[in-house]
């Protein structure tokens, strides 16, 4: 009997309220949607999830409240965004003691052009400081956002010092010459794939599935390239638009309209909402897409 794959889980969005507070009741309702549309499990706090500007008491009282509406046994992994050490370390703990399967960890960001050497001693502490809960980790690559890069060497390293505790690595570098490294290199754990266009050729080469934004929008076209390797043809062509646009408020606009909620699609800054034009023009676009899916 074969392993199961990652599969699907939906980078989620988070919702607020009018006054700006986390809206737990409508996030969880949202997590509980997509997984009855085909996710296999939901992330907290990724970069859709505006994970880089949520309090460490905001995150606990997300995963409570997402945990609580899932039914057992659902993957529910957390983004951890921190620079400082403790403060990743602080984030880490809070959801492996809540239940988490495991921590999608970003690297250091702020500070450009670190080495392989100050990256692997950064990793190092934060992984000892988490001590005996450590489990589950997914190396988050995506040097759009943090301006660092996670080679492959640097994920062996640390592999190698830490025996079983990465089990994933999510590229969101959006380049196909780098997906093919993490998949030639460490294919023996969860090679994931956060550029959703590229999904279908990596699940062909070896790939175990996707965190991913457009799970907030369309599971149901993301789930059948991942399990029945679907050629995803409006898949691409949905994230090609979704791209053309500031994607956090993009998404979230998106996933308010399927729901149904106008109130969806507020961001906090440094984000800003789409124009009403750029809106406009999204929602007829996304709907014309789907008409023909």
């Amino acid at each position: 009997m074969t392993n199961p794959i990652f599969g699907l889980s939906a980078a989620l969005v988070t919702p607020y309220s009018a006054s700006g507070e986390v809206d737990l009741a409508k996030l969880a309702k949202h997590a509980g949607s997509l997984l009855a549309r085909g996710c296999d499990g939901v992330t907290l706090c990724g970069t859709t999830g505006e994970g880089f500007g949520l309090t460490l008491d905001e995150r606990k009282a997300m995963f409570d409240a997402v945990a609580k509406t899932m039914p057992a046994g659902t993957p529910i992994h957390v983004g951890i965004m921190a620079p400082a050490i403790d403060d990743a370390v602080a984030q880490s703990i809070a959801a492996l003691d809540a239940g988490a399967a495991g921590l999608l960890m970003a690297p250091p960001f702020f500070m450009k052009g670190t080495d392989e050497d100050g990256l692997f001693n950064w990793f190092n502490q934060v992984f000892m400081r988490i001590g005996d809960r450590l489990r589950g980790v997914i190396m988050y690559h995506i040097p759009g956002q943090t301006a660092v890069a996670l080679s492959p060497d640097l994920i062996a390293r640390l592999r190698k010092a830490w025996p079983g505790i990465i089990t994933g690595i999510k590229d969101s570098s959006g380049d196909w010459a780098t997906a093919e490294r993490f998949l030639a290199g460490h294919g023996d754990i969860s090679v994931l794939v956060g550029d959703e266009r590229l999904l279908p050729r990596a699940m062909a080469k070896g790939a175990e599935g996707s965190i991913c934004g457009l799970a907030n929008i369309a599971p149901e076209l993301l789930a059948p390239v991942i399990h029945s390797k679907d050629e995803g043809r409006v898949l691409i062509e949905l994230t090609n638009l979704v791209v053309s646009n500031p994607i956090i408020p993009a998404v979230k606009l998106l996933a308010g309209h399927l729901a149904d909620d106008n109130g969806f699609d507020a961001v906090r800054p440094p984000l800003t909402q789409l124009s009403p034009e750029q809106k406009s023009d999204l929602l007829q676009a996304f709907d014309a897409i789907m008409a023909n899916a």
